[in-house]
């Protein structure tokens, strides 16, 4: 089994235009099927150190136009992996897609428990600059201390997201 490297770099700006390059690219495919593109995530957090790679989620009306969105991001080079354990938040890999930063790809119906959740979470994050800073750091001291270990670096960081889930009434 081969290890993925945990690498979390300062805030960069070019962040804003990956995602729109992204997004750009499935608007362009599925724009009238869906409501909306959201940048989430670290990324999308000014300031916020982060793993260089753009989450955004896919928000459509209802499940109804699902089975079309899966076909048509088919077309151009997604793969639907399932809710990998979470409802109503649908992942997709992706194959040759050299042009764009790394991303993961979301597709979530508009009620999604999900998608509050990561809207609500990067706003808070987005209106409070000491948050940043406090998760920044234990973000960027769990990728030294396992910097081999996705399982550990997660887990090093939990206390962390669950006070910060409490301020902003997730929790």
């Amino acid at each position: 089994m081969q290890t993925k490297r945990v690498v979390v770099v300062p805030y960069e700006q070019r962040w804003i235009s990956a995602f729109e390059e992204i997004k750009n690219e499935i608007e362009a495919e599925i724009g009238d099927l869906i409501l909306g593109i959201e940048h989430i995530g670290s990324t999308s957090v000014k300031g916020m150190s982060a793993k260089p790679c753009i989450d955004m989620d896919v928000i459509i009306k209802d499940y109804s136009v699902f089975d079309e969105v899966v076909s048509k991001l088919g077309a151009i080079g997604y793969i639907h992996e399932g809710d990998l354990g979470i409802k109503d938040r649908e992942a997709f890999k992706y194959v040759d897609k050299p042009h764009l930063m790394m991303h993961h790809l979301y597709v979530c119906p508009q009620y999604s428990e999900e998608l509050r959740r990561h809207i609500t979470f990067r706003d808070f994050l987005r209106h409070n600059p000491e948050a940043v800073k406090e998760y920044s750091s234990v973000k960027e001291k769990a990728a030294e201390l396992y910097p081999n270990d996705i399982d550990q670096y997660i887990e090093y960081k939990s206390p962390c997201i669950e006070e910060l889930y409490k301020k902003c009434g997730l929790k």
